[in-house]
């Protein structure tokens, strides 16, 4: 597929020599004739990798957001598509990733690079270190979008083994501030990571799209909360610069051979089980549409594009698949894209913000990449924008403002196998309409976010009951909404 990126695949090369020095860092920080360079950029491009793996990821132990934004569902074990996260402990798997693996080898990965010795410049140190913060900021804001409010300001201190939890707004402020004064720091004259850069190869310049790239979406998600922050956030972002292309992506450059493969293909094909099918929501949606991109999304089956239903046992050869090139070893896996951001601009539009250009524009824009980087050409483009159910002006839209349902809709369609993302549209505009699983009764049972881990309750007591009281009526609950999630689903 034309989205794939493979200037940097060779790149990946790399993690296996890296991954394999991690635990000895201590030593290379310590060894004055190899100084700690070497264990400060390895760390980082651990972290790099654990992160993306865990973003992409689809195993069901520890990430369920493509069921969850009803992408995909479940053959025979449908526990995760009806929102049961106990059985597996599924929050304590996040929580192991995101902050104990990936969040962790970034700050220690900073604190080697910070008194490293060497005769590299402060300059490239200062980009590497802002770097890493941008990626922190990036996974902070992630954590938060999956639990609402997490230990922030006590995190990661081994002299405090019970953290407390930091508000989420809070937290979502103290990141747009980091992101600020790192791209502000951040000096595209001057070298970084090179290879060891896993998603960028070093480029200082994308890098600083990249947060700008993160304020605007970070701003988007506080629109309806906190208006005046939103806009302050996406007008710096939009001065700084964001995404101009598809080819500012940060993605994940996978590889054909273990251990650095598409964590899709290692959960799903390289294990020989038929546990996905895609979900009748996504196909219904894009049936009824002509969608062009189905034919990339999605096998046939008998000649059809047929959706497993959302949430109850489905036989796997009776129901379309994932596509295999999806499926592929090399698949590059997301972080943050351009696609995005012309949706988010879509929405500041119609929100009022100071943007260039108008809603229409960025929402046909949005669509038009989409197509065009999953492999459509520009007569699918013409073709699908011009359908009136597609079209801007004549798109339904039953929301009362009248464009979120359109927007997200549309936006919804162009995350595909980004879970997390998908889920939080769904979660924030309240559109598309989604299924009713077997084993819940309405669309209000459907989370709205996650519950902490259970040994937040036995271990970290005190500061867990403070966070379930700070949540709210909900509590520590499934349907309990974040700080951002004003309004209710509609049925």
């Amino acid at each position: 597929m034309n989205i794939m990126r493979t200037k940097y695949f060779a790149l990946l090369v790399l993690t296996a020599v890296f991954v394999g020095c991690t635990d000895k860092f201590e030593e290379f920080n310590t060894d004055k004739k190899n100084p700690a360079i070497a264990a400060g950029n390895a760390l980082f491009t651990n972290a790099q990798k654990e992160l993306a793996d865990q973003v992409n990821q689809t195993n069901v132990n520890q990430n369920v957001f493509k069921l969850w934004a009803q992408y995909w569902t479940e053959t025979t074990y449908i526990d995760e598509a009806n929102y049961d996260v106990v059985t597996r402990n599924i929050a304590e798997q996040i929580y192991r990733f995101m902050i104990r693996e990936a969040l962790r080898d970034f700050k220690e990965a900073k604190e080697l690079i910070a008194v490293e010795e060497g005769p590299e410049a402060e300059a490239t140190k200062q980009n590497r270190l802002m770097i890493i913060e941008l990626l922190e900021a990036y996974t902070w804001h992630q954590l938060v979008d999956i639990f609402g409010m997490v230990p922030y300001t006590e995190a990661l201190n081994i002299e405090n083994v019970y953290p407390k939890y930091d508000d989420g707004a809070f937290i979502y402020n103290d990141l747009l501030k980091r992101v600020t004064d790192a791209v502000e720091a951040l000096d595209p004259s001057e070298g970084s990571f090179g290879s060891a850069d896993l998603y960028y190869g070093g480029d200082v310049e994308k890098w600083i799209k990249f947060g700008n790239s993160l304020k605007l979406k970070m701003g988007i998600i506080l629109s309806d909360v906190n208006p005046t922050l939103a806009e302050q956030a996406i007008t710096s972002a939009l001065a700084g610069g964001i995404f101009e292309s598809s080819a500012d992506d940060a993605l994940m450059p996978y590889l054909s051979s273990s251990p650095n493969q598409n964590p899709l293909y290692e959960e799903i094909v390289a294990t020989g089980r038929n546990d996905y099918v895609v979900a009748n929501t996504i196909v219904d949606i894009m049936n009824d549409l002509e969608d062009p991109r189905r034919q990339f999304f999605f096998t046939q089956k008998d000649g059809a594009y047929v959706g497993g239903i959302y949430g109850h046992s489905n036989s796997y050869p009776n129901y379309s698949h994932i596509h295999p090139d999806i499926l592929a070893p090399d698949f590059h896996g997301f972080i943050l894209t351009y696609t995005e951001m012309l949706f988010y601009l879509a929405e500041a539009a119609e929100r009022g913000f100071a943007v260039p250009l108008t809603a229409e524009e960025y929402y046909n824009m949005g669509i038009k990449n989409s197509i065009l980087e999953w492999g459509g050409t520009q007569d699918d483009v013409d073709t699908y924008l011009a359908r009136p159910d597609v079209a801007y002006a004549t798109a339904p839209d039953e929301s009362e403002d009248g464009w979120r349902q359109k927007i997200a809709t549309q936006a919804w369609i162009a995350s595909y196998t980004r879970g997390l993302e998908g889920w939080t549209t769904w979660r924030r505009l309240d559109y598309p309409i989604f299924n009713i699983a077997e084993q819940i009764e309405s669309v209000h049972d459907i989370p709205t976010r996650f519950t902490f881990p259970i040994e937040e309750q036995t271990l970290n007591q005190a500061n867990y009951a403070a966070a379930v009281a700070a949540l709210g009526e909900g509590g520590d609950k499934l349907t309990t909404k974040i700080f951002w999630d004003l309004y209710d689903a509609n049925e």
